[in-house]
């Protein structure tokens, strides 16, 4: 089958890789490299990598929906699209062209999290249960009919970055069956039912402050959430600080102490935080000019007793 594949980012990787290993006919539309780093050195997307490591052709573009883009498309002539974590939203000419129209794989369970960042959004808001949705592309976000669907727990301290990589590999598992199924003309279409739809902003590196006055497992959810981009902050002594991981405890929280305070700050014993409802351990974290450490080595030589994480 020829096949259009519209991806961007890491997430995209493993289901190129299963369309490649299945023998398809191939063409990558990814967006364009783009400056990276300190320097600003321009990057290729990771699409585009393994695109021309396996002699794939690759059109970039910032717009698909733009003439070249369409154009781009229909000189490749695909039997079928498929979209993973593309970044653009594709327009009715754009979707026309394929005979068979576009599959997207997306990170949730369909209708829940619609939109940019579902991964991410699923554990900050402490869900136990995730997967991935199979999709026919429309013209709304997310709002095609569901093909097929893998459901998979949450683990109570899994990052975003884990469940990203684990959601990658099934996505590429759940979207052969989904072309196998299509190529045997047994795939079935489920509408979606918009009364259960919740849509999910894009992340942005402000969105990681943490605020203390959340209960403790608010607090850990939205540190696990944001690991491993944009990563929780905080700021103590003027200092922003990075806080990659936290561990639930079981401490009593004094009562006169006020959230964000450090209630337990020593070597030994680790640091240990009031939050709204009681303590949370911040195990992992890393000050300016500095490296992400066990918070235990941190507070070797740094008194942060009583100090307070605003």
């Amino acid at each position: 089958m020829r096949i259009a594949f519209l991806g961007t980012p890491d997430f995209a990787l493993a289901s190129l890789q299963m369309l490649i290993d299945s023998g398809h006919t191939l063409q990558v539309f990814t967006q364009p490299d783009r400056p990276k780093g300190r320097h600003g050195e321009l990057t290729p997307p990771p699409v585009k990598v393994l695109a021309q490591q396996n002699g794939i052709p690759v059109f970039q573009c910032a717009k698909i929906r733009d003439t070249a883009g369409v154009e781009a498309l229909k000189a490749f002539a695909p039997d079928l699209m498929v979209t993973v974590a593309f970044g653009q939203i594709l327009s009715e000419e754009n979707l026309s062209i394929p005979r068979y129209g576009c599959i997207n794989v997306h990170g949730s369970l369909l209708p829940k999290y619609r939109g940019a960042a579902p991964i991410q959004w699923a554990v900050i808001n402490g869900e136990t249960e995730t997967g991935v949705t199979t999709m026919m592309t429309d013209v709304g976000l997310d709002t095609g009919d569901i093909l097929m669907v893998e459901k998979t727990p949450v683990d109570p301290d899994e990052t975003a970055g884990e469940l990203f990589d684990r959601l990658a590999a099934m996505g590429a598992s759940v979207l052969r069956d989904t072309i196998e199924a299509l190529e045997k003309g047994t795939l079935t279409r489920t509408k979606q039912d918009a009364s259960l739809a919740s849509k999910c902003s894009m992340i942005k590196k402000e969105d990681a402050h943490l605020d203390f006055y959340l209960s403790s497992q608010r607090i850990h959810d939205f540190v696990r959430g944001m690991n491993p981009w944009p990563v929780a902050f905080s700021s103590i002594d003027g200092d922003i600080v990075k806080i990659w991981r936290t561990k639930k405890c079981v401490y009593s929280a004094p009562d006169n102490a006020t959230p964000g305070e450090c209630v337990i700050a020593d070597a030994k014993s680790g640091l240990f935080v009031r939050t709204l409802d009681g303590m949370i351990e911040i195990a992992e974290l890393q000050f300016p000019g500095g490296k992400r450490v066990d918070a235990k080595a941190a507070l070797n030589g740094r008194n942060l007793l009583g100090k307070v994480f605003h």
